[in-house]
């Protein structure tokens, strides 16, 4: 059997060792790769790109809410990724599994129910807890924006993540190798997708989404 690249992404070391023996416990043989914030999950993401899976925790250093799985999947299309969170309400999953989640999986969950989870998304299926009803999304304003957001090109959902970062448009434009006049197209797609006037506004609209979490 081939060996499976798993990346773990939890700023928790405790936690990462409960996945890490989720994971070990697994037949078969697997390379496992940590990354304790946002940086190094998305370091080694390029590092890895035959990767298996990633695990993210949705609370991590350096990124916030939904942002970080939005970017992750604007940047690596192809990485199956299980949302791990102790926010685990209907609408937190719920919208992760919109957003490009492959799986989620909540932090309350025991080991076996975990190891469940990660073979039900690596066999290529999707991985919810058992509790979870699947339904639609409560909130209209949200449902139009989850809407709209999937109409971005993967390069416009990575300069929308940098705005919500703070970041101007010269060192997005570092960042992503391109020119400034290209990233300042890029807001003006995302403003006009997004039905808003502003940056500001845009930020803003993304940040409704996580307002569910807790944690």
């Amino acid at each position: 059997m081939q060996e499976q690249t798993i990346i773990i992404a939890d700023d928790h070391p405790l936690f990462r060792d409960a996945l890490r023996q989720a994971v070990i416990g697994m037949e078969g043989r697997q390379s496992i790769v940590e990354a304790g914030d946002f940086a190094a999950a998305r370091t080694a993401a390029g590092a890895h790109p035959d990767a298996d899976l990633m695990l993210l925790d949705l609370a991590m250093p350096g990124v916030s809410g939904f942002s970080g799985l939005m970017a992750l999947r604007a940047e690596f299309a192809s990485l199956p990724i299980i949302i791990v969170s102790a926010s685990d309400d209907a609408t937190t999953i719920r919208r992760a599994l919109e957003l490009g989640a492959s799986g989620f999986i909540s932090k309350s969950s025991g080991i076996e129910d975990i190891r469940r989870g990660i073979q039900t998304v690596l066999a290529g299926d999707i991985a919810t807890p058992e509790s979870y009803r699947d339904g639609q999304e409560q909130d209209p304003d949200v449902a139009d924006l989850i809407h709209r957001l999937h109409t971005l090109t993967p390069q416009q959902s990575r300069v929308l993540t940098m705005l919500a970062e703070g970041l101007l448009n010269k060192q997005i434009a570092y960042e992503l190798g391109v020119s400034e006049a290209t990233i300042k197209a890029h807001v003006s797609a995302i403003l006009l997708k997004l039905d808003v006037d502003s940056r500001t506004q845009a930020v803003i609209q993304l940040g409704k989404i996580n307002m569910a979490m807790v944690a």
